[in-house]
């Protein structure tokens, strides 16, 4: 599950937006662009590590990292994606997109050979999924209705390999709707190392129950997205490995039934032929078997088992492959998530990285024995780039900016373009050598700035809050201008809350955190708090809300409202929460269980009982309701409908194809016969993330509203 409220942090425009004249915070601002950042999109490095690309709006540009002089286009039009070959003679463009769910699309692509102009078509123009070189830049495979194509080059010529694709039946090479989701990615499939072997993961869902979701508008009778949905308990896609061999045009299956085989969540190719690896997991996802496997005949070897009292981050791996095919492993082993040095054959040669706090990114590994990683090590709210000796010494800190820092490192790590920002700063891009010294800044985000000054933002305070426990819970906290102690303010909390997420962080966010600003110019206090269960604070803070969701989550988030209300700049009688997807879960219980506390509750796409929601994430952290079943019942909101005191506001999407809209049904009706008068709104068509056209700005009105006149 992600919430897709705070996944409009990394929306960017690249295109330039009006002078506003106002200098007052309002949605016609905030939806209108006035805050929304500018990014570098699409940054490449180039295999020499000399130069970078970007997408721009008239293609591809080239630039020089050491000069930063501009080498022109690589290829011209208008192109929303775009990938190299290997030797960086070709490049597949994509000219086309619609999307499917929340990672996958269809588009049309084309590749074209560099110093040319001439665009071929993939598919011949069809609509396709994940077109990708192989290593020996021969072939383009690519999924086209459930089964894998693949494409030579020089000919043009496609060959089939699979043939029993079938929509809601057989996929092939592609990650059905929960894989997608929780597991991050589209493909599943893999190329060898020479480009001779095509491995790929066969889904048979023809068993797993079908969700059939109306679609309203402009049609006479309501058409249907139908798609199989494996809820809690229920039965997933069953799995079976191949590859396909492109000289002897065969197929041969590879044979998993010795390992942990009910999910496949990842496969990588390494330097070598030979060796292919993947991962694969039991359903509970707290026992890991990394596999090699040889394409070529189909022998699988065991490398190692990674497991975990609770869980596994399976939708985190990292594998990162060093030029002698030892390889980079992340594991939370020792309570905090740290690098792991194996060499080839699964064997341990040493722990790369130390210490109380998480690494939350691996970049990579330079020729010299340096790892590039990016962490959590001085504040969890924090992001620091690092380097370090592949044998655990000579740490040296890259990024030299407190905030939220991520890099794009050139191919050899000689140079990287650090971005970085804070709750009050946009992203600020510069590029920077493998010492840290600064070579150019790229992009201020001035015209965010100087609005985020003139309309008077007001400081994002950082601080801890104890809950009833005696833990001390990290929070920010905005205050009205001219803010004065001996006054009583209206809180309104956020959250979102679900395992090893994060919400108190020190990065800009120009959507939300803008709407926020709006609130507390009206006069509101705007708090947000991470409770047990968040990340970045190591496995046993995280993992310690294990089988029981919703439990301790709630009983901090009224802890810190009980703290707040004995604040003397708080007025008790007037605490609000908002949330969406697992924060309109949270907020749904604080207006039942912590029904004397909270007085206003906006819920947005709210899970109201986790039976209704799908394997891979739900079972992560509950098991199956079969296992557990007062881990499902003894939390959900719809259990507790008879509390409610306060006024509730309910929001949710009629197409929402990731939280279902029969959850705030079902929530609506456990209210209807429970007699308490509540509040919702319903948009129709919508997914999980609520937008398109004017939707998002006619949302927050109506909250804004919501809150004006209730809290």
């Amino acid at each position: 599950m992600k919430n897709f409220s705070m996944n409009f942090k990394t929306i960017y425009f690249i295109f330039l937006f009006p002078i506003f004249i106002t200098s007052q915070i309002t949605l016609e601002n905030i939806w209108g662009g006035k805050y929304y950042q500018t990014s570098i999109h699409g940054i490449q490095s180039m295999k020499d590590g000399k130069y970078y690309t970007v997408l721009g709006n008239g293609g591809i540009e080239k630039f020089s990292y050491e000069t930063q002089e501009n080498k022109g286009m690589i290829a011209s039009g208008s192109f929303s994606g775009y990938q190299f070959n290997n030797d960086e003679s070709y490049l597949i463009l994509e000219t086309e997109s619609e999307p499917i769910y929340r990672h996958s699309k269809l588009g049309k692509y084309s590749f074209q050979k560099i110093g040319t102009t001439t665009l071929t078509p993939i598919a011949n123009g069809a609509m396709i999924q994940e077109p990708t070189f192989s290593p020996d830049s021969k072939n383009i495979v690519y999924m086209k209705d459930n089964n894998l194509f693949i494409q030579n080059i020089a000919t043009n010529s496609i060959i089939q390999i699979t043939n029993d694709g079938k929509k809601n039946a057989i996929i092939n090479g592609i990650n059905d709707w929960v894989y997608e989701e929780e597991f991050g990615h589209v493909k599943a499939f893999e190329w060898s190392a020479n480009g001779e072997n095509l491995v790929f993961v066969k889904f048979d869902e023809s068993n797993v129950k079908q969700l059939d979701i109306p679609i309203y508008y402009q049609n006479l009778y309501p058409e249907k997205l139908s798609f199989k949905y494996p809820k809690a308990g229920e039965e997933n896609s069953k799995l079976s490995l191949y590859s396909y061999n492109l000289n002897s045009k065969k197929t041969i299956n590879i044979n998993l039934s010795g390992f942990q085989n009910y999910y496949i969540p990842l496969m990588k190719s390494s330097n070598k032929a030979d060796k292919l690896f993947v991962l694969t997991t039991n359903r509970h996802q707290n026992s890991v078997d990394v596999l090699s496997i040889n394409p070529s005949n189909g022998n699988v070897s065991k490398l190692f088992t990674e497991t975990d009292k609770a869980w596994i981050e399976t939708d985190n791996f990292t594998i990162e492959f060093l030029a002698n095919n030892s390889f980079l492993w992340t594991s939370e082993r020792n309570g905090f998530r740290h690098i792991y040095l194996y060499d080839e054959n699964g064997n341990l040669k040493n722990q790369v990285t130390k210490g109380n706090w998480e690494v939350t990114k691996v970049y990579g590994a330079d020729s010299k024995g340096n790892v590039y990683y990016q962490s959590a090590e001085f504040s969890p709210k924090n992001r620091e780039i690092n380097k370090i000796s592949i044998n655990g010494t000579n740490k040296v800190k890259l990024s030299e900016n407190e905030g939220f820092n991520e890099a794009e490192f050139s191919k050899d790590f000689s140079y990287f373009i650090n971005n970085y920002s804070t709750k009050l700063q946009p992203k600020i891009y510069a590029l920077y050598d493998n010492s840290a010294k600064k070579i150019k800044v790229l992009e201020e985000n001035t015209r965010v700035a100087n609005a985020i000054k003139s309309d008077e933002f007001t400081q994002v305070e950082f601080l801890q809050i104890p809950n009833e426990a005696g833990v001390k819970l990290e929070a920010w906290m905005i205050k009205p201008k001219n803010f004065n102690s001996t006054k009583k303010y209206p809180l309104f909390m956020y959250l979102y809350g679900g395992p090893g997420s994060q919400e108190v962080d020190n990065n800009f966010d120009g959507i939300n955190g803008s709407w926020f600003q709006l609130l507390a110019q009206k006069g509101y206090i705007v708090l947000c708090v991470d409770g047990r269960g968040t990340g970045f604070r190591g496995s046993e803070f995280k993992k310690q809300t294990y089988k029981d969701l919703g439990n301790l989550e709630i009983q901090d988030q009224i802890a810190v409202a009980k703290y707040m209300q004995a604040q003397t700049y708080i007025d008790g009688n007037r605490i609000g929460m908002f949330g969406w997807s697992y924060g309109g879960y949270m907020t749904l219980l604080a207006m039942t269980k912590g029904a004397d506390i909270f007085k206003v509750g906006i819920s947005v796409a709210p899970v109201t009982n986790w039976r209704y929601y799908d394997t891979i994430y739900t079972e992560r952290f509950l098991q199956t309701p079969q296992e557990n079943p007062k881990g499902y019942d003894e939390n959900s909101p719809i259990n507790f409908a008879n509390k409610l005191k306060g006024k509730l506001l309910m929001i949710h999407g009629t197409g929402d194809d990731n939280v279902h809209f029969q959850n705030s049904l079902e929530m609506s009706e456990a209210f209807i016969q429970a007699d308490k008068a509540f509040e919702q709104a319903y948009y129709p068509d919508k997914n999980h993330g609520i937008y398109g056209g004017k939707t998002r700005i006619h949302l927050y009105k109506k909250m804004t509203e919501f809150i004006l006149n209730n809290l």
